[in-house]
């Protein structure tokens, strides 16, 4: 295994997300590249104040600071670790990513929603997990609260 893509959402379950890909990362000896999907286009922007704008302008630049601390400390503890922020649709930009990279495995947390939810609207867990190339890796949102259920 040479490259992990682990991907995050700023949920509660992301710092375990990320230490479960950092181990095997280590392990392995492999490259771990941390990716956030931002909103997708510039569609997402219309009809939003130049103030609204310069907010979404400045949680952008916040969560790709986050994304470099994170690869940062990675790197601090031994790990080859990159920070990666991409704009699209969370399930193709993540496959995409993955086969850009020639990912050997593709980390990433799961909410835990009802089965009801994720019939009404679908997970990115799930969507990546129905068309990924590449073994997935899907951490339990529970594990994170340290919940034993």
């Amino acid at each position: 295994m040479k490259k992990i893509l682990v991907a995050v959402d700023y949920s509660s379950v992301s710092h375990t997300v990320i230490g479960h890909a950092a181990t095997l990362a280590h392990k392995f000896g492999a490259e771990l590249w941390i990716m956030h999907v931002a909103p997708p286009d510039l569609d997402y922007f219309k009809g939003m104040s130049t103030a609204e704008r310069n907010g979404v302008a400045q949680g952008l630049q916040t969560e790709h600071h986050w994304l470099q601390e994170q690869a940062q400390q990675l790197r601090a503890g031994g790990v080859t670790a990159h920070a990666l922020l991409v704009r699209g649709a969370p399930v193709e930009a993540i496959l995409m990513e993955a086969t850009k990279l020639n990912a050997d495995m593709i980390v990433m947390g799961s909410h835990g929603h009802t089965a009801l939810y994720r019939v009404l609207v679908g997970s990115v867990s799930e969507g990546v997990l129905r068309d990924t190339k590449v073994p997935l890796l899907v951490i339990p949102a529970r594990e994170s609260k340290g919940e034993n259920t």
